[in-house]
C-alpha cells in the first residue's frame, strides 16, 4: 500500500503566507473603513492597524501585493498540478444536501485527506470573493484611471459595498474554517506537516 502527502508543500506555504496575509488585510481594511464608514459601525481600534488612515493603507497595499503574489502561485498550482480538479470536484447536489444536513447535525464524518462536499462549495466561493475583492478593491484604489471598471460595479460607492461583502464572504468563510478545525483539531497538523495518507493499488488519492 503506498503512501501520499495529504497537503503538498506549495499548498502549505501558501496556505499559511495567505493566512499571515489575510490578518493583515482585515485590520489594516478596517482601519480604512473606520476613516468613512459604510454603515452605522465602527471597528474597535484594538483590532486595526496602522493607527491612522495613511498608516492603514500603506499596510494594506503592502500585504495586498504580498497576497496577489501569494494568491496567484496557488491558483497556478491548483490548476496545473490538477489539485482543484481532484480536490473540489465534483460538486454534486446530491451529496451537498447530504453533507450539509449532517454538517448542521454535527455528524459530518472526516474522511482522511478528502474534502466533502460542503468544504469543496466554500472553496469555490471563497476563491469568487478573493476575484471580486481583488476587482473591486482595485477600482477603489484607481477611480480614475479604472473609471469603466468602477461604473461596471454601480459607481465608487457602490464599488466600495461590493468591496466590504466580498471581504465579509471572506471572513465568514474563515471563521466557519476555524470552527472546524476546532470541531476535527486532527486535521490542524497536517496542513504543517503534509501528512500522509494511504492509497490502495489504483487510486490517485486527493493532492
Amino acid at each position: 500500500m503506498r503512501q501520499k502527502k495529504l497537503h503538498p508543500l506549495p499548498i502549505r506555504l501558501t496556505h499559511w503566507l495567505n493566512a499571515v496575509c489575510m490578518v493583515c488585510m482585515f485590520m489594516s481594511g478596517w482601519a480604512i473603513y473606520n476613516a468613512s464608514p459604510l454603515f452605522s459601525f465602527r471597528f474597535p481600534v484594538s483590532v486595526t492597524v496602522g493607527g491612522w488612515l495613511g498608516g492603514a493603507l500603506a499596510w494594506h497595499f503592502a500585504f495586498m501585493w504580498l497576497l496577489l503574489i501569494n494568491g496567484a502561485i496557488y491558483v497556478l498550482y491548483g490548476a496545473v498540478s490538477r489539485h482543484f480538479k481532484r480536490a473540489l470536484l465534483p460538486i454534486g447536489l446530491v451529496a451537498l444536501k447530504r453533507d450539509l444536513t449532517d454538517a448542521l447535525r454535527l455528524r459530518l464524518v472526516h474522511e482522511k485527506g478528502v474534502y466533502n462536499a460542503v468544504q469543496r462549495l466554500m472553496y469555490w466561493m471563497v476563491l469568487a470573493a478573493g476575484a471580486l475583492v481583488v476587482i473591486s478593491g482595485v477600482a477603489i484604489w484607481k477611480p480614475i484611471q479604472l473609471q469603466e471598471l468602477v461604473a461596471l460595479l454601480g459607481g465608487y460607492d457602490s464599488a466600495r459595498y461590493v468591496h466590504f461583502g466580498a471581504m465579509a464572504m471572506i471572513a465568514a468563510f474563515v471563521v466557519i474554517h476555524l470552527a472546524l478545525v476546532i470541531l476535527v483539531p486532527k486535521t490542524l497538523l497536517p496542513m504543517i506537516t503534509g501528512g500522509v495518507r494511504s492509497l490502495d493499488a489504483g487510486e490517485n488519492g486527493h493532492d
